[in-house]
């Protein structure tokens, strides 16, 4: 980890180094809220909590920048915990363990953190500094990003005085985001009923591992396989195929907002069917892999022989669980017609869990429309309506409507022209951005989202690379810099 010290810029670096040292997934943020405290009363900075927990740290303007429009910096303190299925890590106790790789940073067998780390990292740099130009600064450290935004959610209006706003959670150099996708959850519910297995049956754990995974908003058009969709295909097809194979337990993902890497199932079938099974399995296994392999390069399917449970779901109950789950939508499900090569909107099977009570499906919906969001969601009201399983919608928000008129925009393409010769793209992204949320409480905020090159957020892939950094910090000092004088 020391060796991350040694790149530039130093002081974001050396912050993001002891970020990685403090556990920090989603709510469970109070150690990464103490130490950002600890270096707000250091340098003598006025700071406070507000009601819901969202840390908020106030620097005075530069010598001669006093009459500067006041900036708002934002990053949420939490991150994504994902885990190689090899990797032993307690995210509420282990530090992240990241290393130079390359032109690149990583992390062993974990998420990165630089999701949302990098851009937390470099507004610690900016408010330790003495040595860079700004205007009044507001640092907004949010809360739950990852799992909730419930800090955006319960931001309340008054507490901040800027109308500036910089959100430093994007992930693409040369790309400044003046919009993004909103989007919500959807629970879907199965009760638990079982029955008693038999002598004639056997069993078999059904496994899928080794896909990528990844950030369900980012990499939802990459081509990446889901492990819970490709799981209930199997099932799926050997029930056609007369097998009557029945579910004993299932579970797959592990977030709603990431695209699952990892999916298994017991299930029993009939003693005689025993090697015509196998022999299907093996050419369902031939025809995925024949389908994903140019993507998901270390997908690894297996179907092995275990003892035959006590018992297993109904059999009733297991048609219906892979049915609709097989029927059930993934993926993208249009592109935008106003901005070309953009997501409109899609949806992520993202976790399938078991109790003795009942089997849980988490989805989770983006768009940039909200009545596409709230088609999708009623497509599965009435997919699951034809099934014994309860729907619900919740978390709902808003997506971030891009501005024409936007000063933030004009200021960053200038910057950005100024320092690289050349103008960056202005985009929508297919993510949850606070920026949405935050319209709600300060409708007169004008903000832009910008950041540093990150692949693979939201799994063990994640990387950030090292000369976007640098070049993602000039952009924000430069960006600083030029605030323009207040009205």
């Amino acid at each position: 980890m020391s060796t991350l010290s040694s790149l530039k810029p130093q002081a974001l670096w050396q912050h993001f180094e002891t970020m990685c040292s403090i556990p920090h997934p989603s709510k469970h943020e109070q150690a990464m809220i103490d130490w950002v405290t600890s270096l707000a009363s250091e340098h003598q900075l006025e700071h406070f909590q507000d009601a819901v927990g969202n840390v908020i740290i106030k620097k005075p303007a530069t010598a001669g920048m006093e009459n500067r429009q006041g900036v708002i910096l934002q990053a949420h303190l939490d991150m994504v915990p994902q885990a190689n299925n090899d990797t032993q890590h307690d995210f509420t106790k282990d530090p992240i363990r990241p290393y130079i790789d390359g032109d690149w940073v990583t992390a062993e067998g974990t998420t990165l953190g630089a999701d949302n780390g990098i851009g937390g990292s470099s507004i610690l740099a900016v408010l330790a500094s003495n040595d860079i130009e700004h205007g009044p600064i507001e640092a907004l450290f949010t809360i739950d990003e990852e799992a909730g935004m419930t800090g955006a959610f319960g931001l309340q209006a008054g507490v901040l005085e800027g109308k500036l706003l910089i959100n430093t959670d994007s992930e693409q150099e040369g790309e400044v985001y003046m919009g993004c996708a909103g989007g919500g959850d959807t629970s879907i519910s199965f009760a638990s009923e079982y029955q008693a297995t038999n002598t004639q049956q056997l069993a078999i754990e059904l496994s899928v591992k080794g896909l990528k995974g990844g950030h369900s908003g980012c990499d939802i058009d990459t081509g990446r396989a889901n492990a819970n969709k490709l799981l209930v295909r199997i099932v799926a097809a050997m029930q056609q195929q007369g097998f009557e194979p029945v579910l004993c337990n299932i579970q797959g993902g592990s977030l709603r907002n990431a695209i699952p890497r990892e999916a298994s199932t017991k299930l029993v079938y009939k003693a005689e069917q025993q090697a015509a099974l196998a022999q299907f399995i093996a050419s369902q296994i031939d025809d995925i892999v024949g389908e994903f392999g140019a993507v998901e390069t270390d997908l690894e399917i297996t179907a092995a022989a275990i003892d035959t449970p006590s018992q297993s779901l109904t059999g009733e109950l297991s048609q219906q669980i892979v049915a609709s789950l097989n029927a059930c939508t993934n993926g993208v499900v249009s592109m935008s017609q106003a901005v070309e090569g953009v997501v409109e909107t899609s949806l992520n099977l993202g976790v399938i869990s078991q109790s003795a009570d009942s089997i849980d499906i988490k989805v989770l919906v983006r768009s940039l429309i909200d009545s596409s969001r709230l088609q999708v969601e009623a497509s599965l009201a009435s997919l699951f309506s034809l099934t014994s399983a309860t729907v619900s919608f919740s978390g709902a928000y808003p997506g971030w409507k891009p501005e024409t008129d936007s000063v933030m925009k004009t200021l960053v393409q200038d910057s950005y022209q100024e320092l690289f010769g050349k103008c960056p793209n202005v985009m929508v992204i297919h993510a949850g951005l606070e920026c949405g949320l935050f319209k709600s409480a300060y409708p007169e905020w004008d903000m832009a989202s910008f950041g540093p090159t990150i692949k693979f957020p939201h799994s063990p892939d994640e990387k950030v690379e090292i000369a976007a950094v640098v070049k993602y910090w000039q952009l924000l000092v430069a960006v600083l810099k030029n605030v323009p004088v207040k009205a």
